[in-house]
């Protein structure tokens, strides 16, 4: 059978453990407390930097070049 949609990739959450300097964990805070005030909803900083970093890599155009060069290196075998 064909679907429309093919199989859903692995969505599974890969855990990551950072250590932040105190003005960075002091500056996710305040980012927080802005984010409770402006949209009423309460979140801990540690799940607002996911989507800190999603949104910072998908506007890095040099990273997306160098990321687009880097898996095609790899495909050819030149790692």
């Amino acid at each position: 059978m064909s679907l429309r949609i093919g199989q859903l990739p692995d969505r599974t959450p890969v855990k990551l453990s950072v250590s932040v300097d105190p003005d960075l964990a002091c500056a996710l805070a305040d980012y927080a407390a802005i984010y409770a005030e402006t949209y009423g909803a309460q979140e801990k900083p540690e799940t607002l930097v996911p989507v800190m970093l999603e949104i910072f890599l998908s506007t890095d155009a040099g990273f997306k070049r160098a990321r687009k060069a880097l898996h095609a290196r790899a495909s050819k075998g030149d790692t």
